[in-house]
């Protein structure tokens, strides 16, 4: 006798909400302005994104400070062919971008040709249309001039 599999719908799901705190609030709360926000971290060192606390000390944080919209690129790394999870759908590069005020790099991506792209290059950030408070507000970074 053959017997029947009980088959049940298994759903599985994680669904919770976090809260950010003030100083990636104020972050985000920036993006959605088209403003960028670094903290003054305890050594004096300008931290983008900001942090709750300081990396070396863990002292809480709290002075904000407005950082860019220009920068420097430190390092990045071409990205020929785009998938569909990346930022852009052309080639483009990751770069760590030092802001105009800042100490610490911020990844985000840069749209330029190949050719154009070099350390020590300088770039300026571009918002999308709409704005959301989201890290996606801020589209990319071009170079400056351009």
């Amino acid at each position: 006798m053959e017997q029947e599999v009980l088959r049940a719908p298994l759903v599985i799901e994680y669904p919770f909400s976090r809260t950010v705190g003030p100083a990636v609030s104020a972050f985000l709360t920036g993006l959605r302005e088209q403003v960028l926000v670094g903290v003054k971290g305890a050594d004096g060192r300008v931290i983008v994104p900001p942090v709750e606390y300081d990396p070396v000390t863990a002292e809480e944080l709290s002075e904000l400070v407005e950082v860019g919209p220009g920068g420097e690129v430190t390092s990045w790394s071409w990205v020929a062919t785009p998938r569909d999870v990346h930022p852009l759908d052309e080639p483009f590069a990751f770069a760590l971008v030092k802001l105009d005020g800042a100490d610490v790099p911020f990844l985000h991506v840069v749209k330029a040709d190949e050719s154009a792209m070099a350390t020590g290059m300088r770039v300026t950030a571009t918002w999308k249309d709409e704005h959301e408070g989201h890290i996606t507000d801020l589209a990319c970074f071009v170079p400056e001039g351009s």
